[in-house]
């Protein structure tokens, strides 16, 4: 009998249908590994070669930033006017610069310096945003509603302003501008994971965990914050890229480190004073920090393309 589409299907025979035999076990198997939201976004970040090209990057700007210091026969405050603005050479790599300092060290250790900046801002700003966007978001009523005008004030002022009273009102230095760079930092975090755990509060989980009699901060240490771990990443790695960039402002103004101290921001500005005979004292930390500053940003649109749920494939 030749079965077509538009065969009756009461005058097919019985006889036809023959039943499949599967094994229980078989039917309760799950064909997909089970994988956790980090591992699902590290196995798609994989197939964006450029954000691996430039994680890559990073990793060894780093490594040159931890070792290179360390291992350099200078130290990035030692003199020799005998050496001053000399030209990169087989003694000195990237050339020394007015006061006959190594060029090379004090490159690696100001970009030591910027990241650490960054670095610390950025964790700064996690731990502040992460915790005031959760109690706002869990809490709702009155005291979101006070929290999100306070929001609104800090952003309402320029932040530029803000860090640039606060470094001038307390002496330079590393932690002084850490602690500049976190005054309004952590908005925009705390604006995130406020949104997404207002997406995820009436969901499922939460009310079941709140039925256990969860307590509030159980409730944000546990349930909460693990499931806004992709939107925290994607804010980091533009936070410490702006971090980076917002101190070598600073430095270059005159109002961040001060010398003998190096950062990026400081040589460049160093570099910008003797552009004209030594050019290689701005173009070394210029690319350096355009390395740093581009590699964060793709590597960032690498991440948010891989924690999005609609890149799913």
């Amino acid at each position: 009998m030749v079965i077509t589409r538009n065969s009756d299907p009461q005058n097919i025979p019985l006889e036809l249908f023959v039943p499949e035999l599967a094994d229980s076990l078989e039917m309760e198997h799950i064909s997909r590994v089970h994988q956790s939201a980090m591992r699902d976004g590290w196995i798609r970040l994989r197939k964006n070669k450029g954000a691996l090209v430039c994680l890559a990057v990073l990793i060894i700007l780093t490594l040159f930033a931890i070792i290179a210091p360390m291992v350099s026969p200078y130290t990035y405050y030692q003199t020799d006017y005998m050496a001053k603005l000399n030209s990169p050479s087989a003694e000195h790599l990237f050339g020394t610069d007015i006061f006959g300092r190594d060029q090379w060290t004090r490159v690696w250790y100001g970009t030591r310096i910027s990241l650490l900046i960054g670095l610390c801002a950025a964790v700064i700003n996690i731990f502040i945003g992460v915790i005031y966007g959760a109690v706002s978001a869990l809490l709702g009523g009155k005291v979101d509603a006070v929290m999100q005008r306070i929001i609104e004030v800090l952003v309402g002022i320029p932040s530029l302003i803000l860090v640039i009273l606060f470094m001038m009102a307390l002496p330079p230095g590393i932690w002084t501008i850490i602690l500049a760079l976190s005054i309004t930092g952590w908005v925009q975090m705390a604006r995130l994971v406020r949104a997404q755990i207002l997406r995820m509060k009436n969901m499922e989980f939460v009310l079941a965990a709140q039925l256990l009699g969860t307590g509030t901060w159980t409730m944000i240490r546990r349930h909460l914050i693990p499931n806004t771990v992709g939107v925290i990443i994607i804010q980091v790695m533009f936070a410490i890229p702006s971090a980076i960039f917002t101190e070598a402002f600073l430095s270059f103004i005159g109002i961040g480190l001060s010398e003998p101290q190096a950062s990026l921001g400081v040589l460049i500005n160093n570099g910008y004073s003797v552009l004209r005979g030594s050019p290689y004292m701005l173009i070394y930390p210029a690319v350096t920090i355009v390395l740093i500053m581009v590699c964060f940003s793709i590597v960032g649109d690498g991440l948010r393309d891989a924690f999005d749920p609609r890149m799913k494939g």
